[in-house]
């Protein structure tokens, strides 16, 4: 049975992680995908490693020691070995599977997915699991460049696959996949229509809502798919797909198979009171909704053998939906185990018509979101329970120590460092490049693009060729200490070149010193590019201009200018006015640093605190600033923020979260820009929720005294009372002292934000491209440095 789909239930289920959600929400991102490529392969490449030694490049140095063996060190239980029914694990620390748009556009694996996952063996991974693997492919495909399991011409790029992981003692599962409701990627492309058990509800809101107005323009032309209600020989069909699927899974080599039945996919779809709605023996009570998935779970059990280990995704909650519980699920995993399962991946879906949702459920913003669950679930069965959702290694080893959970699954973790598991085991925690739950990963592939890490910018590269180490060391001046002078001084003296590093202000940090305030993950990025310099033997000078007769002394042979963006105050009527700030005036207030427009602005108390705290250090700390701020900041209580992109967005956090009362307004149409879709979601969602007042559209914008006049996007004059104005609006970047360097002969490279306000995106992989193409540059050597 085929229905085509009203507006008025187009928006309904979603899947993770893929491109884009199915029906309405879940259809716009595979429909997005599939628009924005209209048949074309992004031309992504990636980064060839050929040395165990040299895992990353931080490490890669001939002047720091490689990895040491596997040792439990200060996480005894996570690396301790484990086993799922048959196999036998080095480790507690899986992959999680995620849909990373790594395979070929036919749905065959090539190198670019081997070479992603090799990288994640060769760092000490236990157990990979690969993502969303097709069983019906094209057919159920979520997508763009998903890995597909539905024919045996698959076979041989699988078997590559899993070959080249287990050379590095890894062990690899294929999760089978049938994206059903969330399949919008197969209908945009192909025009299947979407599998489910019956037709959905509708939505509980819009999460488009939240795009900004280019994002919108990719969705335009989007055609409302059609439902296939199933019938009984198209139940048999699947059941058939997953069991042919699960020899093709034995056959190329895997060591398990993990049937994901969760996140709206066909399996979950069923299960759920709120997308199954038959009378027939597939609807209705817990035992028929359960029964396709049991039924599935025979047949792949029946294929792989007894002793081949096979297991189960499953959601513990659908969060914000009247759907499955978790008392439901805890039912449902003593089902799964009574019929023959050998571990349960604990996951959790959400209703994604709710934009905030989307990071709190699967891919959670909440440490150890789903962690209780797990635990639950743990209790109520006998075979090991796999969890995931934002585990910091030290939770998840305590939790394991318990015996709460078996497994801590990782996905954000690994992308941002696939070495985490060896670090770990080689008492080098700190060295472990964070996550920063920026949310770029998963917003690329919701926007049917390849997989990006905002501070691993290899990710995705893994084919690349190995920038060339130096067989004569360059003498290399890197201009400013942000992350993007930082990172790209770390690479150069990787791989061989004397950097000397010059910072005006004294310390390291930039801009990413504020950002640290605002956003709090922000600073494990910023103290782990400071602990790489430290051990590093870059010369770092602060307080140092980088003047003519600076260069002259170092005698570079190339300069690499990282000065960041300029922020001028825009002209703006009333922005004169002494309780106006700009970004810069705020960063200065905030960090304790002297300028001459804050004296004029700022009353003796408050000079003399900021003062104290420069004196004595506190305003270095963001953490130490974070928590002064709670009790007292040089601000009144009613702030108007004037920019609503990634800046006065998350300073109205930040002033929100201290007892402000905080108007934010911006020009454009839209809110959020800089933002990640899927983080953009979530503050802007949060905002409101706490009294925030967001104005997009606003025109006519005048400082006054006691108040900010403006238009409102519906043609109203308003005024909104204000003890302190904060301009967030006016940078850009300036390549002046680049221009002029290159003028006096220097050999001159720009990173970050000088080149364009890019954030810590821009800055950490502008930084790899630069220092790659230097390398490239200079005479290369017989030593070649994999993996920076």
């Amino acid at each position: 049975m085929a229905l085509s789909f009203n507006r008025d239930i187009i928006f309904q289920a979603s899947p993770l992680p893929l491109p884009f959600y199915a029906i309405g929400v879940d259809l716009v991102p595979p429909f997005y995908a599939f628009a924005k490529r209209n048949g074309r392969c992004a031309d992504i490449s990636g980064f060839n490693r050929t040395s165990d030694d040299a895992n990353n490049l931080e490490h890669a140095s001939p002047h720091r020691p490689g990895l040491r063996a596997m040792s439990s060190g200060r996480f005894p239980h996570l690396l301790s070995p484990g086993r799922i029914g048959s196999l036998k694990l080095r480790n507690r620390i899986a992959v999680t599977a995620m849909g990373v748009s790594l395979s070929e556009d036919d749905g065959t694996v090539g190198e670019k997915l081997i070479a992603y996952h090799e990288e994640q063996a060769r760092g000490g991974a236990g157990l990979i699991i690969t993502g969303v693997t097709g069983v019906a492919w094209p057919v159920g495909s979520v997508s763009w460049q998903q890995t597909a399991i539905s024919d045996d011409r698959f076979v041989p790029g699988l078997s590559a696959l899993t070959e080249r992981v287990k050379g590095h003692g890894a062990k690899i599962a294929a999760q089978l996949h049938h994206g059903g409701l969330v399949a919008a990627y197969s209908h945009a492309r192909w025009g299947h229509p979407l599998w489910a058990p019956a037709i959905p509800p509708p939505p509980k809101g819009n999460f488009t809502d939240y795009f900004l107005g280019e994002e919108l323009a990719g969705l335009a032309g989007m055609k409302v798919p059609e439902v296939k209600v199933l019938a009984r020989a198209d139940i048999d069909l699947a059941i058939e797909q997953f069991r042919l699927a699960a020899g093709r899974a034995v056959r190329a080599g895997f060591d398990g198979i993990e049937i994901h039945a969760g996140h709206g996919y066909l399996l979950s779809s069923f299960i759920s009171p709120s997308t199954n709605t038959r009378t027939d023996e597939y609807g209705g009570n817990r035992e028929n909704r359960m029964r396709l998935l049991l039924e599935v779970l025979a047949a792949v059990r029946g294929e792989a053998g007894p002793e081949f280990p096979v297991w189960v995704k499953l959601d513990s909650r659908e969060v914000g939906k009247t759907g499955i519980t978790l008392d439901d699920a805890v039912e449902h995993a003593r089902m799964i185990e009574a019929a023959g399962a050998d571990a349960i991946t604990v996951t959790t879906y959400h209703e994604t018509g709710d934009g905030k949702l989307h990071s709190q459920s699967h891919t959670p913003h909440i440490p150890a979101f789903n962690l209780p669950s797990s635990v639950a679930i743990r209790r109520a069965v006998s075979i090991p329970v796999i969890a995931s959702g934002r585990i910091e290694p030290k939770v998840g080893d305590r939790s394991i120590g318990r015996g709460e959970i078996d497994f801590v699954s990782m996905g954000r973790k690994l992308l941002a460092d696939p070495h985490l598991p060896a670090k770990l085991a080689a008492n080098r925690a700190d060295e472990v490049r964070p996550c920063i739950y920026c949310y770029t990963c998963i917003s690329a592939i919701y926007m049917g693009e390849e997989v990006r890490c905002a501070v691993n910018p290899e990710l995705a590269h893994e084919t690349d060729a190995s920038p060339p180490g130096a067989r004569a060391a360059l003498r290399v001046a890197v201009i400013g200490g942000g992350p993007g002078g930082m990172e790209a001084a770390r690479r150069l003296e990787v791989l061989g070149h004397d950097v000397t590093l010059l910072e005006r202000g004294d310390r390291l940090g930039g801009t990413l010193r504020f950002a640290s305030l605002a956003y709090e993950p922000n600073e494990r990025i910023l103290d782990w590019l400071r602990r790489q310099i430290a051990r590093s033997r870059v010369d770092v000078r602060l307080r140092t201009e980088a003047t003519p007769d600076t260069l002259r002394s170092i005698a570079p042979d190339v300069v690499v200018v990282a000065t960041g963006a300029v922020r001028g105050m825009p002209e703006i009527p009333g922005s004169d006015l002494p309780h106006v700030y700009s970004g810069d005036d705020l960063r200065n207030l905030m960090l304790g640093e002297e300028s001459d427009a804050l004296r004029g602005k700022n009353g003796l108390l408050t000079r003399m605190i900021t003062q104290i705290g420069a004196a004595t250090g506190a305003t270095a700390n963001p953490a130490v600033v974070r928590h002064a701020t709670q009790a007292w900041m040089p601000l009144g209580k009613r702030i108007v923020i004037i920019g609503g992109e990634l800046v006065g967005i998350e300073l109205a956090e930040f002033l929100g979260e201290r007892g402000r009362a905080v108007t934010v307004l911006e020009e454009a149409p839209r809110l959020g820009k800089g933002l990640t879709l899927v983080r953009r979601m979530r503050i802007l969602a949060e905002l409101a929720e706490h009294g925030v007042e967001l104005q997009s559209g606003a025109s006519e914008i005048a400082i006054e005294r006691r108040a900010v006049r403006f238009v409102s996007a519906d043609g109203r004059h308003r005024s909104v009372a204000a003890d302190h104005v904060i301009v967030a609006i006016g940078a850009r970047g300036d390549t002046s002292l680049a221009d002029r360097l290159t003028q006096g002969g220097f050999r001159v490279h720009v990173v970050g934000d000088a080149k364009g306000v890019t954030y810590i995106e821009g800055a950490m992989h502008g930084a790899r491209v630069t220092v790659n193409a230097i390398a490239r540059e200079s005479a290369p050597s017989k030593r070649t440095v994999t993996n920076v």
